[in-house]
């Protein structure tokens, strides 16, 4: 399995330990799973985490969200 380069996140990403990597393709999935945590950017290239999870909920769909991105581009150092 491969995983988010935390050397090469987004520059829009909040600090903590969920986070998108330049890898990213803008599908927005994770936007669509987890709109309390992810956003896309203005130019529609890619998203980014905008919140960090609070909660269980949150930190599920965020989790889901990591393991269905199709290119790998979300991490989570937690």
């Amino acid at each position: 399995m491969n995983i988010a380069d935390n050397s090469n996140k987004v520059p829009e990403n909040v600090s903590g330990s969920y986070y998108v990597d330049e890898e990213c393709i803008g599908c927005e999935l994770c936007v669509d799973t987890a709109p309390d945590n992810f956003k896309m950017a203005e130019d529609g290239t890619h998203a980014y985490v905008y919140k960090q999870p609070e909660g269980d909920s949150e930190t599920e769909l965020s989790d889901e969200a990591l393991s269905s991105c199709p290119v790998d581009a979300i991490g989570d150092d937690g």
